[in-house]
């Protein structure tokens, strides 16, 4: 989409980058103490002079900016996770978002991994048969990062912070699904929030998830166990190099065949979500249903970390 003119609500790390991937489309920044930014607050941006926002801020006044700028007509991509206590909340926000008609978006860049773009094919393709079991781990070295924050240490933590991604990509992979997750155990190694999360939920497919910030080798890695075979990915490509496996059972037992994938390249997500955001900015779409339902996910298993 040509003469997209976005504005830049935040300008810490996620801010930077999606600046530097908007490049000429940036219209102004927005940060209430940051010396480059233009403005101090959106309501400060005069309405004029954008088309959409991209939302990289914490998760308390995420719902406030996207009512505010949805109701101007303003298309929004907003760093994920969108999360509130208040499931209500969000509902009422997710009802005016498809009533407005505009674009926003919840992101969650490793949709645009090569490999699990992959994996959603091969999966929805039939090719693996009925899946079995999908087991995933997120970790990432970050805890003290997070403890020395004057916002990110705080429960429920690595949570939503990983478990979020964890749980899009279930989403991206199989579709609408809705597990009965069950929390197996919530940590606080290091810090005053959790720091290393695992849950689940029993049925077809099994479904197992742990995220850390405690991996001081940032890695990721999924296990798709199916009929036909298995599928297999490890590492993203920021932290490259990421391999996709495929093997293919035989029977009755055996050696599967095996065909593997290995890509070491720079990270390609950033540009491609904001590619795909300015498509949705021509289209209009929101992917805030799947929001609601990653909001339900993380609200129940957070009251279960808490419980005594």
């Amino acid at each position: 989409m040509g003469g997209l003119r976005v504005i830049v609500v935040g300008l810490g790390v996620q801010g930077q980058k999606r600046r530097a991937v908007a490049g000429a489309d940036v219209a102004a920044t927005v940060d209430p103490v940051h010396p480059e930014a233009g403005f101090k607050s959106v309501a400060d941006v005069p309405l004029g002079r954008y088309d959409a926002a991209l939302l990289c801020v914490p998760d308390a006044p995420k719902i406030e900016l996207i009512d505010y700028l949805v109701g101007n007509g303003k298309a929004v991509l907003v760093e994920k996770p969108l999360v509130a206590d208040d499931q209500a909340a969000l509902a009422r926000l997710a009802a005016k978002v498809k009533k407005s008609g505009v674009a926003c978006y919840t992101a969650y860049n490793h949709r645009f991994e090569p490999h699990f773009v992959r994996m959603r094919d091969l999966i929805r393709s039939g090719g693996l048969g009925t899946v079995y079991s999908i087991r995933m781990f997120y970790g990432n070295g970050t805890a003290r990062l997070v403890r020395n924050s004057p916002w990110r240490d705080k429960v429920p933590g690595v949570l939503p912070d990983l478990g979020s991604h964890l749980l899009d990509t279930l989403n991206f992979w199989l579709g609408d699904i809705d597990p009965d997750f069950t929390l197996w155990s919530a940590e606080r190694f290091e810090n005053r929030s959790f720091d290393h999360v695992s849950f689940g939920a029993k049925g077809r497919p099994l479904i197992q998830l742990e995220m850390t910030l405690l991996s001081w080798r940032n890695h990721f890695y999924a296990d798709v166990l199916a009929e036909k075979g298995s599928a297999h990915i490890s590492s993203l490509c920021k932290w490259g190099p990421s391999v996709f496996t495929r093997r293919t059972r035989v029977l009755p037992s055996g050696r599967p065949g095996e065909d593997t994938v290995t890509l070491e390249q720079p990270d390609p997500t950033w540009a491609l979500e904001y590619a795909h955001f300015k498509k949705l900015c021509q289209a209009g779409g929101a992917n805030i249903d799947t929001d609601l339902w990653i909001n339900r996910a993380l609200n129940k298993l957070a009251d279960e970390a808490m419980k005594p």
